[in-house]
């Protein structure tokens, strides 16, 4: 399983156009902002202090929940191209066994998931610092690690399951353009969540990597929503966190970081399993 594993991550890094697009939507989501959908979501909220700031920490927070999806996308589509060039027969025919074939393509998923999402923690606070932000403190930063790492097991879990179904390049990547429209919507990304219509905000709260984003929003915006709220009461700030969806309210009920927590390894538990059984009724 472990040369296994090397070998995909050798097979995808050494793919420098792969590595680049699979970090693509982090480039362009800090370039609009940065460019002017920054400013202009920061005006909207002029009347509270430090909104650039806030504002920022909201869209790095969303950025790295998806990166940690189209990344590990990404990953996988070693696995769709072994498919389709009959490269896994050979894999399949040798004395290797089968879970470790895919337990290869899990754990090579999810490193380049988790490296690639600490590329783009470093370039999001770049953008954070370069904005008038602050650096992370150690203690911050390593529970972002610790979600990221979380996030990436849970969306790896989430895709293989998606690939499981898939033997040809264009069916994935019909699939993948699709997921990587809409990730940006359903994580809050493009529109807070309290812009959406009710229906949408169900379905939005119901996805597992909302969950994930709205864990890291929680950590990485703590500091700024303390320079921002602390001369107001608990309540407005509590409204704010439900309108752009750092914490999520269902009917009265504020999902709580366990909560979140448990969602998404559940996730990961159900659709790993799926993933196996799907596999295993047919040929890998």
């Amino acid at each position: 399983m472990t040369s296994f594993c090397i070998r995909n991550l050798k097979v995808f890094f050494k793919d420098k156009s792969a590595v680049f697009f699979s970090l693509l939507a982090v480039f362009i989501i800090i370039g609009l902002y940065a460019l002017f959908l920054g400013d202009t979501f920061s005006k909207g909220f002029d009347d509270i202090p430090g909104a650039r700031y806030l504002i920022d920490s909201w869209i790095v927070a969303g950025l790295l929940a998806v990166t940690s999806v189209t990344t590990t996308m990404g990953a996988f589509e070693i696995m769709v191209q072994d498919k389709e060039n009959k490269i896994i027969k050979d894999f399949v025919a040798s004395p290797v066994k089968n879970r470790s074939i895919v337990g290869g393509y899990i754990f090579g998923a999810i490193i380049i998931g988790i490296i690639m999402s600490l590329v783009a923690l470093v370039l999001t606070e770049i953008y954070l610092i370069a904005n008038g932000g602050e650096l992370m403190s150690i203690p911050v930063l390593i529970k972002v690690i610790a979600l990221i790492v979380l996030s990436t097991i849970t969306n790896s879990a989430l895709i293989l399951f998606m690939v499981s179904f898939f033997k040809s390049i264009n069916a994935f990547t019909t699939a993948s353009t699709i997921i990587g429209t809409l990730i940006g919507f359903l994580t809050g990304i493009y529109l807070p969540i309290g812009q959406l219509p009710e229906t949408i905000q169900w379905v939005v709260k119901c996805f597992p990597v909302s969950h994930a984003a709205a864990l890291l929003r929680q950590v990485i915006m703590r500091a700024p929503m303390e320079a921002s709220f602390g001369g107001t009461s608990a309540e407005t700030a509590a409204l704010f966190e439900q309108f752009m969806g750092v914490r999520f309210d269902f009917n009265g009920t504020i999902a709580t970081p366990l909560t979140s927590i448990l969602i998404l390894l559940g996730t990961a538990a159900a659709f790993y399993a799926l993933s196996v059984v799907n596999l295993s009724r047919k040929e890998i």
